[in-house]
């Protein structure tokens, strides 16, 4: 990636990465049959999937009722289902999901996955980078869906980014970020950039941080939903659906006040999903089967 700034970060994560915690193997006409069934339900259903997802936009959304108004309630459901039937179980664990006007809820950012994860958890509006309506699946998705689009290549334009979180937050809208500004691994992690967290500050209203991790069945940690690198959507959406079962955990953490300036502020929700960042580890060579 050429001309990095603050806010275009780069991680180092790679297809070794992705190899560094893949699903088991299994047999092979095991893993056919199940991305095979899983590719038909998606065909099949997504016009019924997308129907809540068109819904949310043509319903009003009164200021201040965020959870409580239909278009929460639709958006959670379309997102638990795309889970559903890409093979995707969420455990959700940690403190209470408080009812509350005007959060900005911030994550750890793994895969296009989070913005499912999440909006099943905590519906609102949704950071995104401004590429992603080209997506093919994934684009219509977002314009159907309420998504903030952020060029992270300009940063004239992110003061007005800014602005926008901040006004809905006034208004009592739910927004979804992701301060790493990338993709990691789900093995490693980067540092939240200050830059969003600055909407808060501005509307004086609190952030919720939100654990977000992807884990085999058996529990180990999996990188199977990773997005980065050189990975494209289809092989990353083949992964997801060819795996066994994905399970996303996503732990609710303990809301932060806006007080202090916006690096502090974007500190303690570091601190509050990644805990201290270690070192970069030097991953194992991966021996093919």
């Amino acid at each position: 990636m050429t001309g990095a700034h603050a806010w275009l970060p780069h991680a180092d994560c790679d297809a070794g990465c992705v190899r560094a915690g893949a699903d088991e193997p299994g047999r092979p006409v095991a893993r056919a049959a199940r991305t095979l069934l899983r590719v038909t339900l998606l065909v099949t259903l997504l016009p019924v999937l997308l129907l809540p997802a068109v819904l949310v936009r043509l319903v009003p959304a009164p200021p201040r009722t965020e959870q409580a108004r239909p278009a929460a309630l639709l958006q959670r459901i379309s997102c638990r289902l795309l889970l559903r039937v890409l093979g995707v179980r969420l455990a959700v664990s940690g403190g209470p999901i408080r009812n509350l006007p005007g959060v900005l809820v911030v994550s750890g950012h793994v895969s296009w996955l989070d913005t499912l994860a999440i909006g099943a958890v905590l519906p609102g509006e949704f950071v995104a980078k401004a590429e992603l309506v080209r997506w093919p699946l994934i684009g219509r998705l977002t314009r159907l869906l309420p998504v903030i689009p952020i060029d992270r290549h300009s940063l004239r334009r992110l003061p007005r980014v800014v602005d926008a979180v901040a006004e809905r937050l006034r208004g009592g809208r739910t927004v979804v970020a992701f301060p790493e500004g990338t993709t990691w691994c789900g093995l490693a992690r980067g540092r939240f950039r200050p830059a969003l967290f600055q909407a808060a500050v501005d509307a004086g209203r609190p952030v919720q941080p939100l654990r977000l991790s992807y884990h085999h069945r058996g529990g180990r940690r999996s990188t199977v939903p990773a997005f980065v690198g050189d990975d494209t959507l289809l092989r990353s959406l083949l992964r997801v659906i060819a795996a066994r079962r994905t399970v996303c955990r996503v732990q609710v953490a303990e809301l932060q006040l806006p007080t202090g300036d916006r690096r502090e502020l974007a500190r303690r929700c570091q601190a509050a999903v990644h805990g201290r960042i270690p070192a970069p580890r030097p991953h194992r060579p991966v021996v093919a089967a």
